[in-house]
């Protein structure tokens, strides 16, 4: 859960104010929910999106996500500025990225930039670290999905920044190593939220290699999977995003056969 920075001990915020100058303003983020602090720092050194935790939770999951971004070395990730540790806090600065969020919807300027990146993306190792394993990120598994191609796993466009000097993709906390048709095949609900169908979604992805190289039948296997997984997790719960995951998931898996039941995407909340 997210707190306000005026809730930080002193010891953290006067040694973020070391490394930034002096405080200006705070600007929380208003998407995500790994880290307690979430935040744009400006200071009299200039911008810093900054991030801190100390629940066990959030700790592993900055943890993980220093590690991979401090590993990953690419035109797309912004750089890891520095980190540290203090009354119990984990706390790391990271490179501000300036601008909108990008537009996934069809025609938009901005699937450009991101049809290069997902090129870069899908000839782009994984780093020498511990990395999610497919099941471990998503819950079932392939053969086929096992592979040595660094994923990112939530290229949603809460993760994506259209910046003067391009694209950027932020929070690498679920990155995983796997096949490169595993980034697109996550990507395809994201597609579908911003308004593809699932076959415009489908013939976008089909620009990569790594779609075409995808046997058709594991494509169906995983369609399913995804939607039997969301339409399970959205059945236990009120957020409506999760129910909006549900249903993206489920246009998808039903265009490639699928036969399941899915749940309303905009549950009455109780």
């Amino acid at each position: 859960m997210r707190i306000d920075w005026t809730e930080l001990p002193e010891a953290v915020t006067t040694e973020v104010a070391n490394r930034t100058g002096e405080t200006c303003h705070i600007t929380p983020a208003t998407t995500g929910d790994h880290a307690e602090i979430a935040a744009t720092v400006t200071g009299t050194n200039g911008k810093v999106f900054v991030k801190a935790a100390h629940t066990d939770f959030g700790v592993r999951s900055l943890r993980f996500e220093l590690r991979v971004s401090e590993a990953v070395s690419g035109p797309h990730s912004p750089a890891v500025a520095w980190h540290f540790e203090a009354a119990g806090w984990l706390v790391a600065g990271f490179e501000h990225c300036d601008g909108p969020h990008a537009d996934l919807s069809p025609g938009s300027a901005d699937l450009d930039l991101l049809r290069e990146a997902l090129e870069v993306l899908g000839q782009t190792p994984a780093p020498d670290v511990a990395l999610f394993s497919p099941k471990g990120r998503l819950g079932f598994d392939h053969p086929a999905m096992a592979g040595d191609t660094l994923v990112h796993t939530d290229l949603g466009p809460a993760n994506l920044i259209v910046t003067p000097r391009g694209l950027r993709i932020v929070d690498w906390a679920m990155a995983a190593k796997a096949a490169p048709w595993v980034e697109l095949a996550m990507l395809t609900p994201w597609l579908i939220s911003a308004g593809h169908t699932a076959e415009q979604a489908e013939q976008w992805l089909a620009q990569q290699p790594a779609w075409e190289l995808a046997d058709p039948e594991v494509l169906d296997h995983f369609a399913a999977k995804n939607a039997e997984k969301w339409a399970s997790k959205s059945a236990q719960a009120t957020a409506p995003w999760m129910h909006q995951l549900a249903d993206w998931t489920s246009q998808w898996a039903k265009h490639r056969g699928w036969k399941g039941e899915t749940t309303s995407p905009n549950p009455v909340l109780r």
